[in-house]
């Protein structure tokens, strides 16, 4: 697609200033301006917003904005961000007047992870384009008659998932999800100088509350991790560290996870914004992770934004099967476990032969994940549907 297009893309940096979640959104928005793209990132989710300093909700919006105006800046979009504080319904950035305009003549808003609380304000905008990127958890809520999010969902005119393998355990929605994944700016990721000898991995202990649908529990990343809670001493001496966080619904288990050797450190003391995330996967030796159960009972084919920025970098990436070997080569670069035996395995081979590991990583991100591709095949994809 040659056509310069007016987009809008929506995301949670301003509401969550984290660094992994930055990455997750602002890559849509650096994307699509690579392509030549007229781009501006919105945030306005309606909920109230998260103060890491603070480790609760923000009593105001200046860290918030603060980080948002920061970052922008910094990628060139200083003149293109606005975000809504939802006390009052302040808005930040971009003028009313100005926000009004870039509305009406937008051709098209990308919705990522249904961050937008009211998408029928914006019905101006002429394509509206969801994209899930928590799949088998939404499928399901849809699946159990939540009237607020299938209203959410409908009043888009077209629909993505990350669930790219979307099994027949999947509840189905009356809608087309189309398969979509993390863009990943390519430029943003290089291999780091310095390699820590550690398999690391960031991630939450739980996000939020496992769900029940048939007669079956859809969890979270604790319940996959335990699992493998024996893994450090079957490859020891490979040091195998955790950035995870205290849990949202059930504390994860620090002393446990160190007693069985793991070596858990705090996000918000490695890695808490977008410039010490990158650092901190770019210096680490691998990835080693596993994907929340759903992920993996659904076999979404679902893949980690995080992994998909290890791997950009050089750096190999061992993760829990979801399914996505049916749309990404494993073997090389990026290898695939179910069992404790596997990734153990795993590990023990991209020690043996870790420089053709890292080199086919860094090949799978440029063929798979590359922003001018993917965000190219979503832009063009959208405006047909839509």
């Amino acid at each position: 697609m040659t056509e310069r297009l007016r987009i809008i893309v929506t995301g949670l940096i301003a509401q969550y200033p984290l660094g992994g979640v930055t990455w997750d959104y602002v890559q849509y928005a650096l994307g699509l301006a690579r392509l030549g793209h007229d781009v501006y990132y919105f945030e306005d989710t309606g909920q109230w917003p998260y103060d890491p300093q603070a480790g609760g909700l923000a009593k105001e919006p200046d860290f918030n904005v603060a980080y948002l105006a920061r970052l922008m800046a910094r990628f060139g979009l200083e003149d293109r961000w606005a975000y809504r504080f939802p006390w009052q319904s302040q808005w930040f950035g971009l003028s009313d007047a100005r926000r009004s305009e870039i509305v009406r003549s937008a051709d098209l808003l990308v919705n990522v992870s249904g961050t937008l609380e009211r998408p029928a304000e914006y019905r101006a905008v002429r394509t509206l384009a969801y994209v899930d990127s928590d799949p088998m958890f939404t499928q399901i809520k849809l699946a159990q008659g939540q009237a607020h999010l299938r209203a959410l969902v409908d009043a888009h005119d077209v629909h993505f998932s990350f669930g790219e393998t979307l099994s027949a355990r999947v509840p189905r929605t009356g809608h087309r999800w189309l398969p979509t994944r993390q863009p990943v700016v390519l430029g943003q990721w290089r291999r780091g100088e310095t390699t820590r000898r550690a398999f690391t991995t960031v991630m939450n202990w739980t996000s939020y509350k496992d769900l029940i649908f048939a007669g079956e529990i859809y969890g979270q990343k604790d319940r996959e991790f335990l699992r493998f809670i024996d893994l450090p001493d079957r490859v020891a001496p490979t040091a195998l560290e955790v950035a995870a966080n205290i849990g949202r619904t059930r504390r994860t288990p620090r002393g446990h996870l160190s007693h069985k050797g793991w070596r858990v450190v705090d996000p918000m003391d490695v890695c808490p914004d977008a410039e010490t995330y990158r650092r901190y996967i770019q210096t680490s030796q691998a990835e080693w992770s596993v994907a929340k159960h759903a992920y993996v009972a659904g076999q979404t084919g679902w893949f980690s934004c995080r992994s998909a920025c290890y791997l950009a970098s050089s750096r190999p990436v061992v993760v829990q099967d979801t399914g996505f070997g049916e749309i990404l080569p494993t073997g090389s670069g990026l290898l695939a476990f179910d069992t404790l035996d596997e990734a153990a395995e795993a590990i023990r081979e991209v020690e043996r032969n870790y420089e053709h590991h890292s080199a086919a990583a860094r090949e799978i991100a440029e063929a798979f994940f590359d922003s001018d591709k993917v965000l190219t095949r979503l832009v063009e994809l959208a405006m047909a549907q839509g």
